[in-house]
């Protein structure tokens, strides 16, 4: 017993030095002039809840919209939730073709991609994230999703640990059976902010919290667009929050293909 409690002092020890240590780093980070590079490409995204394809709203919400919905070059939509055996209702997009059609007439160069989302507690070490009969089943709602207009699909599931098999056949599936036209987008995890830091969250947390850089390179390498989120970060202050972000655009750049679509996704408070 003292032997395990000694192990187990000494993890959490370990825990905290690591934590401490890359809470110096990331207020670093966010310190001094701002960079040439952080600031937008004009490639910008909106995300929109799925209130404007199941039918809650009409072509008036759409031109109260409109003004602000010139500034992107993409808009994601939510169609729907991802259920445990990879279904998703299409009530959740039932009403898709009349927003489409809106913004076929106003915004005829701007991409539509249906975001579809999963999101559980934890992740496992040993079993895929979308089981297998699971994976065949999303590979289908994502090919309905392309076939009822949107340019593409979004995949935020989450988390996924690193080097999952599974999550990798289903972006390589979803591929064949969308098209090489249509838009494949994923969200990935935060990345490791210093070398050392995932391991020790995921014994603290019981899941991922953050992928490798390589991990993010193998998706990127299926993937038309990466979306790293600067939502739930957990960084309890303003300077946490600015290094923390300034650090996963850095690794983000390095890391993903200039071929690939990059985005950061700031959220208007953290």
């Amino acid at each position: 017993m003292r032997w395990l409690l000694t192990r187990l002092l000494a993890g959490l020890a370990a825990v905290l030095v690591v934590a401490v240590g890359a809470g110096v780093v990331l207020a670093a980070q966010f310190s001094g002039e701002k960079a040439e590079w952080a600031a937008s490409t004009g490639a910008d995204a909106a995300w929109l809840d799925g209130s404007w394809v199941d039918g809650s709203k009409d072509e008036s919400d759409f031109a109260a919209a409109l003004p602000r919905l010139r500034a992107f070059t993409e808009v994601y939509v939510h169609v729907g939730e991802i259920a445990e055996d990879g279904t998703v209702d299409p009530a959740g997009y039932a009403a898709a073709d009349a927003f489409l059609d809106w913004m076929g007439r106003e915004l005829p160069d701007v991409a539509v991609v249906g975001w579809l989302s999963s999101t559980a507690e934890s992740s496992s070490l040993l079993e895929d994230r979308v089981p297998k009969e699971a994976r065949a089943r999303l590979v289908e709602a994502a090919s309905a999703v392309v076939d009822a207009g949107f340019d593409g699909v979004h995949y935020a599931i989450t988390p996924v640990t690193v080097n999952d098999p599974g999550f990798v056949d289903l972006l390589e599936r979803t591929r064949d059976a969308i098209g090489a036209e249509a838009v494949l987008s994923v969200l990935a995890l935060p990345l490791e902010p210093l070398p050392g830091v995932r391991l020790p969250v995921f014994a603290v947390q019981g899941g991922e919290r953050y992928w490798s850089t390589n991990f993010l390179l193998r998706v990127a390498e299926l993937s038309d667009v990466v979306v790293v989120s600067g939502s739930g970060t957990g960084m309890p202050s303003g300077s946490l929050y600015g290094g923390f972000m300034a650090r996963q655009t850095t690794l983000a750049l390095r890391t993903v293909p200039e071929t690939i679509g990059l985005r950061i996704g700031v959220p208007p408070a953290e």
